[in-house]
């Protein structure tokens, strides 16, 4: 079940990227982080409510764990990949983001001495040589200041990202995955209101909030993006490989394109169709691979 969790993840996060395309042109990056941090821990905790989820035995460590991996996966990395979208667009910034795949595979096998089959391997090259063929653009006006820095930051970003998810692995084996993703998303929405408060004062952030809350794209790509891919993604690195889940994951770049086409209109051009179907080549291979 962890393969099927992570493909849904990548179609859930695929989904909410259509709708916060819109949404970031009215909010600041950090404004629309801690909405989607918000609605996606009401989400959490009314899934604990209705479905009785009892509670966690987290010891000190854990709690400490959880909340190392918030600081660096929610607050710090979100961060880095927003400066790193804004220098680079979002075709480059795909293309970076494919160094997600080989991060997990490298620190799995550091933390955990985990290693996948040989066919997984060739089935990642296939879905991230995929996305590199389908999303890249030679960037123009981008400086190479711009182009080195955002290259760092998202790099940095991605291998946070695996580091953090990958952290909390043991802490999962025991422990409910809702409570996991709030106590991460509660670290990460706390740090996020401290910082817009400083910045802008406690009337200016209420009021965002509260518009925020109105908006149907951000409640939207936040119960797909924030709740329902959190879930789906964690349940992924507990029920299956981290290597396969990462592979699987990286496919929501391929959906984005696909959903792109239908509901902003797009260009599918051949270069994104020979793109996408050799991502989901990949994506095959590594679902048939033991």
């Amino acid at each position: 079940m962890g393969d099927l969790y992570a493909v849904i993840t990548a179609i859930c996060w695929s989904s909410a990227v259509i709708l916060f395309d819109v949404s970031t042109k009215k909010f600041e990056a950090i404004q629309l982080n801690a909405l989607k941090n918000f609605i996606g821990i009401v989400g959490f905790i009314a899934t604990i409510i209705i479905f009785s989820i009892p509670n966690p035995q987290f010891s000190n460590h854990d709690l400490f764990i959880l909340f190392i991996s918030g600081i660096l996966g929610i607050l710090i990395a979100d961060a880095l990949f927003l400066d790193s979208l804004r220098r680079l667009g979002s075709g480059l910034s795909a293309v970076v983001s494919t160094i997600y795949s080989p991060a997990v595979f490298i620190i799995a096998f550091i933390l955990y001495d985990e290693t996948i089959a040989i066919q997984s391997y060739f089935g990642g090259f296939l879905v991230l040589s995929g996305i590199a063929i389908s999303v890249y653009k030679v960037p123009k006006n981008i400086t190479k200041k711009n182009i080195y820095t955002g290259i760092i930051f998202g790099i940095m970003a991605n291998i946070l990202t695996a580091y953090s998810v990958l952290l909390v692995k043991p802490v999962m084996e025991d422990n409910s995955i809702v409570y996991v993703a709030l106590y991460r998303f509660g670290v990460g929405l706390i740090a996020a209101v401290i910082i817009l408060i400083t910045k802008n004062g406690l009337p200016h952030f209420i009021s965002n909030f509260r518009r925020g809350l109105k908006d149907k794209g951000v409640l939207l790509g936040s119960f797909l993006g924030t709740y329902l891919s959190v879930i789906f993604w964690l349940a992924g690195y507990k029920y299956t490989l981290a290597g396969k889940a990462a592979i699987y994951n990286q496919l929501s770049t391929v959906f984005i394109i696909l959903l792109a086409r239908y509901f902003l209109n797009e260009v599918m051009t051949r270069r994104k169709s020979f793109g996408v179907s050799l991502a989901i080549l990949g994506a095959i291979v590594v679902g048939l691979s033991t």
